[in-house]
C-alpha cells in the first residue's frame, strides 16, 4: 500500500504579492557599504558622524541641483553646496542657532544672487521659480540634514551620543525593513497612487509596526528611558520618513525623471536614499530632546 498522500506535502512559503523592482544583489551590496560608513561615522562621532553627514548633505544637493538644472531650472551650485555646509558645521558649536543664522544668510545670497544670474544688463527671467525653489532643496536637504547632526551632541549622564544616533539609525532600518517586507509580500492597497503607484497601505502599516517596535526597545535599552516614548519616535519617524518619500516622488514626477542620479547601482541617487531620512531626522531630535534633557535613570 502507499502512503497516505497528505504525508508528500510540503509547506509553501507565501509567494510576494510584488517585486522588489530593482537588481536586489546590487543594492544589498552597496547598502552594506553605505552601512558600514555609517557606522564608522557613528563610532568615530562626533566629529566622524559629522563628516558622514557633511558629506551626504554635499552629494545629495549637487544631485538635486544637477536634476534641476536639467529641467530649465537656474540655482547657483557654489551657493547651494556652501551655504548647506555652513549650516551643518555651524549646528556644531551654535546648536539651532548656528543653523537658522546660516539658513537666513544662505538664502539671502540666494535670493540677491539669482537677481543678476544672466548679468546686470539682462532681465532675471524666472526669478521667483528659481528663487523659490532654491529655498525648497536648502530646507529639504542641509536644513533637515543639521538635525541628523545635531545627534550626535546629545549625551546624558551614561549615555553617550553615540546612542541617539544608533537609536535613529536603527528605527529607521526598522521602518525600512518592515515596510518593505509587507509592501512586497501584502501589498495590495495603494497608499497615492498618483504620486507613488509602488507605496502601500500594508507597507505603511509594517513600517508603523516595526519602526514602533525598534522605537520602544532602543528607547528603553539603549536611552534608559520610557518605552513609550520609543513608541512614539518610531510612529513619528515612520510619518515623516514617508511624507519625505512621497514628497521626492513628486519631486521626479514634475522632472520627469526615475533616479535622482546612477550614482549608487541598484538603488539610483544618494537623494533616493536619503528622501525618508531627512525629514524624520528632524522630528527624531525633537523627540529625543526631551529624552536627553530629562532623564529617566
Amino acid at each position: 500500500m502507499s502512503e497516505p498522500e497528505h504525508h508528500h506535502r510540503t509547506v509553501r512559503m507565501p509567494k510576494p504579492k510584488n517585486s522588489a523592482g530593482r537588481d536586489l544583489k546590487a543594492a544589498v551590496g552597496v547598502g552594506v557599504g553605505l552601512g558600514l560608513l555609517v557606522i564608522v561615522g557613528i563610532l568615530l562621532s562626533p566629529w566622524g558622524w559629522y563628516l558622514v553627514v557633511a558629506g551626504a548633505v554635499a552629494v545629495a544637493t549637487w544631485e538635486v541641483c544637477g536634476r534641476l538644472k536639467e529641467a530649465g531650472y537656474h540655482l547657483p551650485m557654489p551657493i547651494m553646496i556652501i551655504g548647506g555646509q555652513a549650516m551643518v558645521w555651524c549646528s556644531w558649536p551654535f546648536e539651532t542657532s548656528g543653523i537658522l543664522a546660516s539658513y537666513v544668510a544662505t538664502v539671502l545670497v540666494l535670493m540677491f544672487f539669482r537677481i543678476f544670474y544672466n548679468g546686470p544688463e539682462k532681465e532675471a527671467r524666472n526669478y521667483l521659480r528659481d528663487t523659490s525653489v532654491g529655498i525648497f532643496v536648502l530646507t529639504w536637504i542641509p536644513l533637515f540634514g543639521s538635525f541628523a547632526a545635531m545627534l550626535s551632541l546629545m549625551e546624558n549622564n551614561d549615555v553617550p551620543g553615540t546612542f541617539f544616533i544608533l537609536t535613529f539609525m536603527l528605527c529607521v532600518v526598522g521602518s525600512d525593513v518592515g515596510g518593505y517586507a509587507a509592501g512586497v509580500f501584502f501589498g495590495a492597497h495603494p497608499m497615492a497612487p498618483a504620486v507613488s503607484p509602488k507605496k502601500s497601505w500594508e507597507g505603511f502599516a509594517g513600517s508603523i509596526l516595526l519602526g514602533s517596535l525598534t522605537g520602544a526597545i532602543t528607547v528603553h535599552f539603549l536611552l534608559h528611558h520610557h518605552w513609550w516614548l520609543g513608541v512614539i519616535l518610531g510612529i513619528c519617524l515612520v510619518v515623516c520618513a514617508t511624507l519625505g518619500d512621497l514628497v521626492e516622488s513628486q519631486f521626479k514626477r514634475d522632472l520627469g525623471i526615475k533616479d535622482m542620479s546612477n550614482l549608487l547601482p541598484g538603488h539610483g541617487g544618494l537623494m533616493d536614499r536619503l528622501d525618508g531620512m531627512l525629514p524624520s531626522a528632524m522630528v527624531t531630535w525633537l523627540i529625543l530632546s526631551v529624552v536627553s534633557s530629562s532623564y529617566a535613570g
